[in-house]
């Protein structure tokens, strides 16, 4: 039995006072491979800041990750984010620091304490992105597909349960889209659960899988031949 690890139900997700989505149902299961898509500005992001808490819940309930997001305190926020993954399309690796000490600040803020520990996670992250031999490097080294895998990697340290990619390929072209989509599907392969906000109908096309679509302040699953 697969289990639920992200549920909605009857959720309107709000920007301040505005309305962006409503009447949200919709279910997860561990191990799906997810996709979001719909117009810049028909609410992705909206939706993904508040499956991490940057947006309140107000309407409707909703958990994910075994977190209540409807009663959701702002202590609880980093202990939900180390069961998420989160890759954003720009990146946001620190340029002041090398890959590895870019893992190292997260695993530090996260709680991990014992050096060699920290070491073989990262070492063992990076392998799983083929960024291996890059830990060295200072991100501005390195090309956009190349800090996106470091991106994916980081977003592996605390082994989340979920992972939440926001447009991860928004700023790549369409080869290098392709490589860090193999990237994620043998991430998704391996077993971790997906959902990967995309405006990129090409990738739809080329690695077919289970499709939400925002659009007129609506979520809903759309079958894939009708994209």
């Amino acid at each position: 039995m697969n289990t639920t690890i992200l549920e909605l139900r009857d959720v309107a997700i709000y920007q301040k006072e505005n309305l962006v989505l409503s009447g949200i149902n919709l279910k997860v299961r561990r191990g799906e491979f997810v996709y979001l898509i719909g117009k810049t500005g028909s609410g992705k992001s909206s939706f993904m800041k508040t499956l991490y808490g940057d947006l309140p819940l107000t309407q409707g309930s909703g958990n994910i990750v075994d977190f209540d997001l409807k009663t959701l305190k702002e202590k609880e926020i980093p202990f939900l984010r180390r069961k998420l993954g989160i890759v954003f399309q720009d990146f946001k690796l620190l340029p002041d620091r090398t890959i590895n000490d870019n893992m190292l600040f997260i695993l530090k803020a996260t709680g991990w304490t014992e050096t060699e520990k920290m070491n073989m996670k990262i070492e063992e992250v990076l392998d799983k992105v083929g960024m291996k031999t890059k830990g060295f490097k200072f991100p501005h080294q390195l090309s956009g597909g190349e800090q996106q895998r470091v991106a994916i990697a980081r977003a592996l340290l605390n082994d989340p349960e979920l992972i939440l990619a926001d447009e991860p390929t928004g700023n790549l072209d369409p080869q290098t889209s392709v490589e860090v989509m193999n990237v994620l599907r043998e991430i998704n392969k391996a077993g971790r659960t997906i959902l990967m906000a995309t405006h990129d109908y090409a990738l739809l096309l080329k690695f077919p899988s289970k499709t939400l679509k925002c659009d007129g302040s609506k979520v809903f699953e759309v079958v894939q031949k009708s994209v």
